[in-house]
């Protein structure tokens, strides 16, 4: 039977007798590598953590940012294959363009995630393609309120309260369903992912490792600064 499965490994459109996509189940595998992230929904808004993996003390840290601007009210991280998301970062944003010249208006975040989606998961049902290597997290809020979704390789989406990918994303998934609640502060929703993050650590958090990204309806996207980060902890 091995060697029957290795003849699916080559094409993402081909399910094998078990009723798997194995480049898809691959991809997830390369996500689960990438840097620890996390979304968290809280009373006024939404925010975005990662905890960048910098591998040479010669690399400038402000060269990996991974948290963007799709729109004035959405944001969006990744975790995986950084070329990937350049593309993806590139899409998103000239839907998000179209849509508000097509209607003026802005487009609402489940219709960005819907349309993100349909693209990814074209990858995964024609020969000769391989699909995305990453997770994309996208945040924002809109006339419907405040959102944060995840999207997956497949093509599949979710709408979350919170949600970590990357490394440890099992151990702080577990403590989230502990810890989260509604309506939380924007310091405690702060307070909240770092401490997860620190307790799912075996390595003492270098704060200039951390990104923050905040979104608050009706207000612009902005990173929290180092020295705010470094009060919290």
């Amino acid at each position: 039977m091995d060697s029957l499965n290795s003849n699916y490994d080559y094409d993402s459109t081909i399910f094998s007798p078990e009723g798997r996509l194995f480049q898809v189940e691959y991809a997830r595998e390369t996500i689960k590598k990438g840097s620890t992230t996390l979304g968290l929904k809280y009373k006024d808004g939404v925010l975005l953590i990662t905890y960048k993996d910098i591998s040479s003390n010669l690399i400038e840290i402000t060269s990996t940012d991974k948290i963007a601007q799709i729109d004035n009210n959405i944001i969006c991280t990744y975790v995986g294959l950084s070329a990937d998301a350049a593309h993806l970062l590139e899409y998103s944003q000239e839907i998000a363009v179209t849509h508000k010249i097509w209607y003026n208006e802005q487009i609402t975040i489940k219709d960005l995630v819907e349309e993100i989606c349909k693209y990814k998961h074209l990858f995964t049902t024609y020969n000769g393609l391989r699909p995305f290597g990453l997770v994309l997290l996208v945040a924002g809020f809109d006339s419907k309120g405040v959102h944060l979704y995840g999207t997956d390789p497949s093509g599949a989406f979710l709408e979350y309260k919170a949600i970590c990918e990357g490394k440890h994303n099992t151990s702080i998934s577990k403590f989230f369903e502990k810890n989260y609640k509604d309506n939380l502060t924007k310091q405690k929703a702060i307070k909240l992912a770092v401490d997860s993050i620190k307790k799912s650590s075996r390595k003492k958090i270098d704060v200039k490792n951390l990104e923050i990204g905040i979104i608050e309806k009706n207000k612009t996207f902005h990173n929290i600064s180092f020295n705010e980060i470094k009060k919290i902890m």
